[in-house]
């Protein structure tokens, strides 16, 4: 990267700092889906006014999608004076619920000790600052690049991103013949180029009962019992499979090459009453007993192996156990995305960060997806990688922080990848 360019980014920390403040500060929790339209307003008015051409896009009828929450995105164009390829940083607007143990304002956007504290700042506020930063300084030094520079703000990353990047693809957003190169600023860490990520399996699954006195409970049949069950098949039999297999992706963090399941929730019995129910609990026998599974799977793993390994434990259990009933639904699959280290944005970021930070980049693929799913398998762009600052591990953990100097890294890095793709050659 020219020292210019370099130093034209520098020169916009204290912006870069402010911006970053006032995203966090914009509290986009999803779920519901809050302030979609706000945040998108406020990045409208910011794009503008260096020469972005702007459009708000609301995905009308996708999952969430309502009158009281509308899942509303934005995407800013800002064409160069001689045709060329185009450049899209793509970043999700929405962060996860807060959670307990903050020590800071989760939406305070505090400074302490070089860094920003707030839900979003590593995930990934922080990196879609870096790239609106990163694509000024570059506007502003060369009006006159060739091709185009597009930034997108998405809702809904964090539930599947059907509500943004998915409907965007749908719409032709990114088309190969729209889009050449496309950059995720998701946190992997500044010295990291993340090439895709492994599958993901939702699922719920219900175990079934009878109703009856909890005094008399051999009058009845407890479905939280099966669902005990069923638990411990997994605890014996699918946790210690899923741990001995190992991909050749290079995810991270290392407990993550192998096969994973996590439990997002259990609920058997009556329905939790309102925080100010003040009554006791009536004695009865649950008739119904459902958790949601999330099983991440690695390429190497079919996705019909994946569900038929959770069908077979289940039919297992049917044919052992007495009275044992279950329902299983689908929630969601992700095929597992990655691109190839030889494409051409992966090469320009691999030149860059040696050029930035004097150091060749890892390779690696993310534990859980992200929106690159989308553009490769919807939008049929392969060319996309995830390049961004923050540490992976903070992500929708208490206390979220996301480097000041991490995130300039990062704009000169984003910034050296703009001159290698839209400025001529010698």
């Amino acid at each position: 990267m020219t020292s210019i360019l370099s130093n034209a980014i520098a020169a916009k920390r204290d912006d870069l700092i402010a911006l970053t403040q006032d995203l966090i500060r914009i509290p986009t929790l999803n779920p519901p889906g809050q302030n979609y339209r706000l945040i998108c307003e406020y990045l409208d008015k910011r794009l503008s006014g260096y020469g972005f051409e702007t459009e708000l896009i609301r995905a009308f009828g996708t999952p969430g999608d309502s009158g009281k929450y509308p899942r509303w995105n934005i995407v800013a164009r800002h064409a160069g004076a001689h045709s060329g390829d185009c450049v899209h940083f793509n970043s999700h607007t929405d962060v996860v619920e807060v959670g307990a143990g903050w020590t800071f304002d989760p939406f305070g956007a505090e400074i302490s000790d070089g860094k920003i504290y707030g839900r979003g700042t590593c995930d990934m506020k922080g990196g879609l600052a870096s790239s609106i930063i990163a694509a000024e300084a570059f506007i502003e030094l060369y009006p006159h690049f060739a091709g185009a520079i597009e930034i997108s703000g998405t809702a809904d990353e964090e539930s599947g991103g059907y509500g943004g990047v998915a409907y965007l693809a749908e719409q032709g957003y990114f088309d190969p013949t729209r889009v050449q190169h496309v950059i995720i600023p998701e946190p992997l860490n500044k010295d990291r180029i993340c090439l895709g990520h492994r599958g993901g399996w939702w699922a719920e699954i219900e175990t079934k009962g009878e109703i009856a006195h909890g005094s008399m409970p051999f009058l009845g049949d407890c479905a939280v019992r099966h669902m005990g069950a069923v638990l411990s098949e997994f605890e014996d039999k699918l946790f210690p499979a899923m741990a001995a297999r190992r991909t050749d992706m290079p995810v991270v963090p290392d407990g993550a090459r192998s096969s994973t399941m996590n439990i997002n929730s259990i609920h058997g019995g009556q329905k939790e009453q309102d925080d100010d129910f003040t009554g006791l609990p009536a004695h009865c026998v649950p008739d119904s007993c459902r958790i949601v599974i999330d099983r991440r799977f690695l390429v190497e793993e079919p996705l019909d192996q994946v569900r038929g390994e959770i069908t077979a434990l289940l039919e297992g259990l049917r044919a052992s156990r007495v009275d044992f009933d279950y329902e299983l639904t689908e929630l969601n699959a992700v095929l597992p995305s990655m691109t190839d280290r030889d494409a051409p944005v992966v090469q320009t970021v691999t030149k860059a960060i040696e050029d930035v930070m004097g150091k060749s980049p890892e390779y690696v693929a993310s534990p859980g997806t992200y929106d690159q799913k989308h553009i490769d398998r919807i939008g049929k762009l392969k060319n996309c990688i995830a390049y961004g600052p923050g540490i992976l591990e903070l992500a929708h953990k208490p206390d979220e922080y996301i480097g000041i100097d991490d995130m300039v890294d990062a704009a000169c890095v984003m910034g050296a990848a703009l001159e290698s793709l839209l400025l001529p050659k010698g």
